[in-house]
């Protein structure tokens, strides 16, 4: 028997655990449901290393997903055979990839995800119900009154009633289950102005997804796998917008659009130590191995590991022949195929600095994805259904060119912050990158409450965007704060019997919830610093 909840979060991602975590610590009984096995989203299941902004080590988080930072390094301290200067080193990078400050393995950040929720679970304050999906919502004056979910073991179904429902899904599924007005796609250029947004609006323009993957090298093994079905097609393929085969070593830079070509070379020798990730200063995707590595071998003591582990999210395996959102199942395998073709090139065609081709000591790792074919549990999803919210943030808001470098636009409900370009990667309407510097921002409580239902709030990339702010608003510290408010606003209003909508509307009781979000270290406006 499932306990009937206070709260509903459908979804168990970054942001539906920070949102079970914030209501759990008010008091309320929460069930929590999740599509895969594991819990995380993109930081586990979908096996992205998070991307952050330059102050990450100083501000900028809440004091949640800084426990979650702290608790992954202290992971790697506890039992990995670190050599004496990296476990000494107060900002470990257990990875030394360039992405970020903290480039990891899925299954670390999965294990401090769960501790963070085992007494919770123990209390029986919450229920996680895996590998459940939502099929359908029940509505009715202006309020969800139900959602049933199926068991994708079983087929079984249960349907959880609950005061209120959180949506922190991948996709905003919720959204389309329960009525909810939402925009999905590229708005278009009169419904905001927006400088970048099309004349006519594109629902179906979507940023691609990526399947990724994990790798190691392994010299003198051969790991070739089968050729992919489809390989011929993805070997020949070439976008209008590439300086080449998209299997190939050189695309546009994201921020230019001018050809660069990136360099490939397995388990450098280079003193991982001396790495530094910083995005503002450099994209730091060049050098594909190092980009995303998440176990730098030499940061442990000497045979430890024969190889560095590298996560493969590049642009070579970007997928955006057809939107996900609509047509999930046919874009999830032409995605996947994608990557199969991209690690079966690099195996037997990819040019190496000898002269030679294929590299077939790369071995794909199951064990790091925790699947059977190593692929990621399920795709990096940018761009979600988004609720057509109280307040829409528009590119306007953020836009360096727009505001100037020091033109954070502040707002009376700010619940959050965060920081990080207007990044858009290649999208199924034939976009290329759109890749905008941006200001750190904040974030409006106003684009986390739905214009007209009363009892379900975004924990995600749902939250009141637009095509082109998601490009800043969808990283992970600002998922995790986005589901954070979005658990405690639930638990505040149940608390003092209020609505979302009053609690933003109305200036007294924003404080009163603004207040605990304080004591909780749920940081809502930014210093004054350059935006990038």
């Amino acid at each position: 028997m499932i306990p009937q909840p206070d709260i509903l979060i459908v979804g168990g991602g970054l942001g539906g655990v920070a949102a079970a975590l914030a209501a759990c610590r008010a008091g309320r009984r929460v069930v929590m449901t999740e599509e895969t096995d594991w819990i995380g989203g993109q930081l586990t299941a979908q096996a992205v290393p998070p991307d952050e902004h330059p102050w990450v080590e100083r501000f900028g988080t809440t004091a949640t997903y800084r426990a979650l930072r702290e608790g992954i390094r202290a992971y790697y301290r506890q039992w990995y055979p670190l050599r004496g200067a990296a476990l000494g080193l107060a900002e470990l990078n257990p990875g030394a990839g360039r992405v970020s400050k903290l480039c990891h393995e899925p299954r670390v950040a999965l294990a401090v995800l769960e501790a963070m929720l085992a007494p919770h679970r123990a209390s029986g304050l919450l229920t996680v119900l895996t590998e459940h999906r939502a099929v359908s919502a029940e509505h009715d004056n202006d309020a969800i009154t139900a959602v049933t979910v199926r068991d994708l073991r079983s087929g079984a179904l249960r349907t959880v009633a609950a005061p209120y429902v959180i949506d922190a899904t991948e996709i905003g599924e919720l959204l389309e289950l329960a009525g909810v007005e939402h925009a999905s796609g590229a708005e278009s250029h009169d419904e905001f102005g927006e400088p970048h947004a099309p004349a006519q609006a594109q629902p179906g323009n979507q940023q691609g997804i990526t399947v990724c993957f994990a790798l190691s090298h392994h010299e003198g093994e051969d790991h070739t796998i089968d050729r992919p079905e489809t390989y011929h097609f993805w070997r020949a393929y070439r976008p209008d917008f590439w300086p080449g085969p998209l299997l190939g070593f050189e695309a546009p830079d994201p921020r230019t659009l001018e050809p660069v070509p990136r360099t490939f070379v397995p388990n450098p020798e280079l003193d991982p130590l001396a790495v530094s990730a910083d995005q503002s200063a450099d994209a730091g995707d060049k050098e594909l191995w190092g980009f995303r590595r998440i176990l730098a071998r030499k940061l442990h003591r000497p045979g430890a590991f024969d190889s560095d582990i590298t996560l493969v999210n590049w642009p070579l395996n970007d997928y955006w022949l057809k939107p996900f959102i609509g047509q999930e199942t046919e874009a999830l395998r032409e995605a996947r195929q994608l990557s199969l073709s991209v690690l079966y090139w690099l195996q037997t065609e990819a040019p190496r600095a000898d002269g030679g081709t294929g590299f077939p000591g790369l071995r794909i790792r199951p064990d790091v994805t925790g699947t059977a074919d190593g692929l990621a549990k399920g795709p990096y999803v940018r761009e979600s259904r988004r609720i057509k919210a109280v307040t829409t943030v528009v590119e306007q808001d953020v836009a360096i060119d727009v505001v100037g470098p020091y033109g954070t636009k502040h707002y009376r409900d700010s619940v959050g912050v965060g920081g990080y370009r207007i990044d858009l990667h290649p999208s199924t309407g034939g976009d290329t990158y759109i890749d905008i510097g941006s200001v750190p921002f904040e974030i409006p409580l106003g684009a986390m409450v739905p214009r007209r239902v009363r009892n379900l709030l975004p924990a995600g990339k749902n939250i009141g965007t637009t095509h082109i702010t998601n490009g800043c608003y969808r990283l992970h510290p600002v998922e995790w704060n986005v589901g954070e408010v979005a658990g405690a606003l639930a638990a505040h209003c149940l608390a003092e019997d209020v609505e979302p909508h009053q609690v933003q509307a109305d200036d007294k009781r924003f404080e009163e919830f603004a207040r605990a979000l304080d004591r909780a270290g749920v940081q809502r406006s930014w210093p004054d610093i350059r935006g990038y």
